[in-house]
């Protein structure tokens, strides 16, 4: 494969949720290996660090809706600006998180460098909440929508360009715990979503078939993958904040990530809400980094 320029930004955030130790994700991935394991495969690594998140106060709420709405809009505005800059530079961004709403600064700062972006969401939520719908206030259950253009409008606008994404280019894979509001959302935007049930019935090589072909298809001129660590079983990976059983297993995802290696199509990725205080001695970190050795191309022989 193609020898990268990696550039490792982590956001060491835990505002987009109300469990503590997600923001400490960052720090269990990099002590799991990362980058000697990218170093090791062949790409040449650059840790930028982490982007400054202050101390967690008390945190904000806005109409009883949405949790600490101004960290999570100053955290998401730093990361964007982190991650064009990585893009102008020719770099691969490679983002550590941190909870899932970091996922709004990534696709904010990508979105000014690719009109077409594709963006595979392994998730075992939708997370297409938006103020109106979300049970919690939770706002890393949003960051699906405000991608897309839906939700509060500073979170929207952050860099200014909206929507980031456009609906159709979004596949959502391993997807077993969906609000009403997000049905209905999916179902009105066209948003593609292979449940757990396709991925049994189907297998893994055929979602990951039919995905790529489908994005192909759309001309997409970069591809992300957001890659929330409870879209595998909790066998595997214990320590995340909002478990589902029932997901996908190890060697499934390894097999998605190394198609996506496979295909070429990728230009940027971020791995979230490892929670080492929920973890069995940083085993859901391991896993990340496994993953991230089969997405940059490690191969067996």
């Amino acid at each position: 494969m193609n020898k990268l320029n990696v550039s490792i930004i982590g956001v060491p955030t835990d505002y987009g949720q109300t469990r503590r130790g997600v923001d400490m994700g960052p720090s269990a991935i990099r002590y799991a290996g990362v980058v000697e394991r990218l170093e090791a495969i062949g790409h040449v690594v650059h840790d930028q660090g982490d982007i400054r998140v202050s101390q967690k106060q008390e945190g904000t709420i806005v109409d009883k809706q949405l949790l600490n709405l101004e960290e999570v809009i100053d955290v998401s505005t730093s990361l964007a600006n982190r991650v064009n800059e990585a893009i102008e530079q020719k770099a691969f961004p490679l983002v550590l998180g941190g909870d899932h709403s970091i996922a709004i600064g990534t696709l904010a700062g990508l979105g000014e460098h690719f009109k077409n972006l594709g963006v595979i969401w392994f998730d075992a939520h939708a997370d297409l909440n938006t103020p109106e719908t979300t049970p919690s206030g939770n706002i890393h259950g949003m960051p699906l929508a405000v991608s897309i253009g839906l939700g509060h409008e500073r979170l929207v606008k952050i860099r200014n360009n909206v929507p980031k994404i456009k609906p159709e280019n979004v596949i959502i894979i391993g997807a077993r715990s969906v609000d009403p509001g997000e049905r209905e959302l999916i179902s009105q935007q066209g948003i593609k979503v292979y449940t757990m049930h396709e991925v049994d019935r189907l297998g893994m090589t055929r979602v990951m078939e039919d995905a790529l072909a489908y994005l192909r298809e759309r001309d997409v001129d970069g591809l992300h993958l957001s890659l929330d660590l409870d879209g595998l079983d909790p066998l595997y990976t214990p320590g995340v904040g909002t478990p589902v059983p029932g997901g996908i297993t190890y060697r499934e995802s390894h097999l998605a990530m190394e198609m996506l290696q496979e295909s070429g199509m990728l230009t940027s990725a971020e791995f979230v809400e490892v929670n080492p205080i929920l973890d069995e001695k940083n085993r859901t970190a391991d896993v990340a980094v496994a993953l991230m050795g089969s997405l940059f191309g490690e191969t067996l022989v």
